[in-house]
């Protein structure tokens, strides 16, 4: 596995350390499983993602809260399948 370029190691990180293990799990994995395919566009959609409330972003995800209109699209839509969510045993 290649290192990252700083930028998207900054969000990994980010995106792993969030409070909670269930944002963790559901973030983490999430970038983990897409960044490599994500625009310059979708990298930043997650940096601005990153900065909401972890409980906001879980029920956004869950369909317990409406959307933001800025962060409905693609991305998110892909985000609420959670599909990608492993969670080591």
């Amino acid at each position: 596995m290649s290192e990252l370029p700083p930028r998207l190691a900054r969000l990994k990180f980010r995106a792993w350390h969030r409070g909670t293990r269930e944002a963790d799990y559901m973030i983490g994995c999430f970038f983990d499983r897409f960044h490599q395919a994500w625009s310059e566009e979708d990298i930043r959609w997650f940096e601005d993602l990153l900065e909401e409330e972890d409980v906001d972003v879980m029920a956004w995800a869950l369909g317990t809260q409406i959307v933001p209109e800025r962060f409905q699209g693609a991305l998110m839509e892909r985000m609420k399948l959670l599909d990608y969510v492993e969670i080591p045993r």
